[in-house]
């Protein structure tokens, strides 16, 4: 996932059973089917599904597994994920190949699956330690990777490995739009205007779709591991994959692109690291259709759309701070960023510019 420096002690309540994914390990991985040590820790960052690195040796793997209490139907799905990577690695390079996966929930407590460890550096809130703090090239050149890296993915054809189930791509847009819609009904804490009108224009509106292709469906900066040189090395996170219009992909690339002034910064944290300022949303539109032959004439269409989920899922963690089912304080300000991304919604589906 990244440097042996980014793993930590398993944390207490995020334990496991050691011997018996061991057992699972040796039964299941042909090279560690006579290790007499498999060794475990963890990947401390991330918020959600929980990673773990198995060392045996000089073998190291990873391993994924849900997180922890109830799970939302459909979310966190390692079965999905597994599928995923034990596929497309064989034409997208840049996916993790998965080897094996345990649906037995006795073993590590939740669904798991086992992947090949990738080296680089994810960035949340701080810049690789071999970049030039003043070197403002090998962040464009990220910037660029990461464009190229969603345009090659969609360029894979899904039959050409073995992914043609992945998704229903027929209505894929407009199930997204009421999927969401309803969600939002579901959370709202307020009637909000602009998350009206957003749906206003958004329903029925959805443009034709130019491919099904296979999609990351969360694909952002720090969904990937970048290289010491700024090259994208590896892209994590594939438990929302599906199949539908790769617009959808372009138009939430876009909405988490954001300046230190956008309506989406603030969902990272006051300290969250962006590109942003290395390249412009033009010509993150321009490098996309360059690879891939697609029209982006109704992009402002998709990420509008972006910014909408975006705004439901903020609403969603901050309705549960409202009802006390958490007290994380970090929470309580989210209230307040609900409209600023509702507005950004309105206003780019409305007039094309959040």
């Amino acid at each position: 996932m990244s440097h042996a420096a980014d793993t930590a002690p398993i944390r207490r309540e995020e334990a496991f059973d050691e011997a018996a994914v061991a057992g699972f390990l040796r039964s299941e991985i042909p090279e560690l089917a006579d290790a007499a040590d498999i060794r475990f820790d963890q990947f401390p960052g991330g918020k959600a599904n929980l990673t773990y690195r198995a060392i045996a040796g000089d073998i190291e793997l990873v391993l994924r597994r849900a997180p922890l209490g109830k799970v939302a139907r459909g979310a966190h799905d390692m079965a999905r994920e597994h599928k995923v990577l034990s596929r497309l690695w064989a034409r997208y390079p840049l996916a993790p190949r998965a080897f094996a996966y345990c649906d037995d929930a006795s073993i590590m407590g939740k669904p798991f699956f086992v992947m090949e460890r990738r080296s680089g550096h994810v960035i949340r809130d701080t810049w690789p330690p071999a970049w030039d703090p003043g070197d403002a090239d090998i962040r464009r050149r990220a910037a660029g990777s990461l464009i190229e890296a969603l345009a090659q993915l969609h360029r894979v054809s899904p039959e050409s490995v073995g992914l043609k189930d992945l998704g229903r791509p027929e209505g894929f847009v407009a199930r997204q739009i009421e999927g969401w819609a309803g969600r939002w009904e579901a959370a709202k804490t307020r009637d909000l205007a602009d998350m009206d009108a957003a749906l206003a224009l958004l329903r029925g509106a959805e443009p034709a779709p130019q491919a099904a292709a296979i999609l990351h469906n969360d694909f952002k900066l720090d969904n990937v591991a970048m290289s010491a040189t700024g090259e994208v090395a590896a892209v994590y996170d594939w438990d929302m994959a599906t199949l539908g219009d790769p617009l959808v992909d372009v138009g939430t690339f876009l909405a988490y692109w954001a300046k230190t002034d956008g309506a989406t910064y603030r969902v990272f944290g006051e300290d969250a690291a962006t590109l942003a300022p290395y390249l412009s949303r033009e010509a993150i539109i321009d490098a996309y259709a360059a690879t891939t032959g697609f029209d982006v004439g109704d992009i402002n269409f998709y990420e509008g759309l972006a910014l909408y989920r975006i705004a439901v899922i903020v609403e969603q963690i901050y309705a549960r701070y409202v009802a006390g089912q958490t007290s994380d304080a970090r929470f309580s300000g989210l209230g307040e960023l609900v409209p600023v991304l509702a507005q950004a919604s309105h206003r780019t589906l409305r007039d094309g510019s959040a």
